[in-house]
């Protein structure tokens, strides 16, 4: 019996993830500030500042902060990537990295984002359509759009900081996108039993 690499995406953005976090918390503290997190404020004249809004997704501020995100994402990511394929998986996560990056930006200049909440939504949503056929909606889509959408929605109304949530609501409507708009087949037929 041997381990197999299953899903590229998700274990390397795992991965990857896991080396910023270790790096941060040992002998680089401030690697995260500077590379893993959204500029506060943008300068659009230092090109640093373009990459980080993609790779805030890979900063995380503590293990725990890591172990919420990427519980979800180990559980989702492999699905999705065997439903979809890896490029349209990351194609996926790069772009609700920069619209995360690009509305906390625009909303909150002087304030930080990182982290892959954004991503998990984009991953709960996405797999709650995995089954769309044209003309139709599926029922757990709806649901999931008025319990965790719903609820960001909610808290960002309800709390003081809702910087966060804003982010989630992003993912959220990114993975609707992408589901709504993915091409048809993917890496595998879905069966219609």
């Amino acid at each position: 019996m041997r381990i197999r690499y299953n899903a590229p995406v998700t274990l390397t953005f795992t991965f990857l993830s896991a080396l910023v976090l270790g790096l941060s918390l040992s002998v680089f503290p401030s690697l995260t500030a500077q590379w893993f997190s959204t500029p506060a404020p943008f300068r659009p004249n230092v090109l640093g500042d373009y990459l980080r809004l993609f790779t805030h997704v890979l900063g995380h501020v503590s293990v725990q902060h890591y172990m919420g995100n990427f519980t979800m994402i180990l559980l989702l990511g492999p699905i999705l990537e065997m439903t979809y394929g890896s490029t349209f998986l990351l194609v996926s996560i790069l772009i609700t990295a920069l619209a995360t990056g690009l509305l906390n930006i625009l909303l909150f200049p002087g304030t930080v984002l990182l982290g892959a909440s954004g991503v998990v939504f984009m991953m709960i949503v996405l797999a709650s359509i995995t089954n769309f056929r044209k003309g139709e909606i599926p029922l757990t889509f709806i649901l999931v759009m008025i319990i965790y959408v719903g609820g960001q929605v909610w808290d960002a109304v309800s709390k003081q900081d809702n910087i966060s949530q804003l982010s989630h609501i992003m993912g959220g409507l990114v993975g609707s996108c992408m589901g709504f708009f993915k091409p048809q087949g993917g890496r595998r037929a879905i069966s219609r039993t």
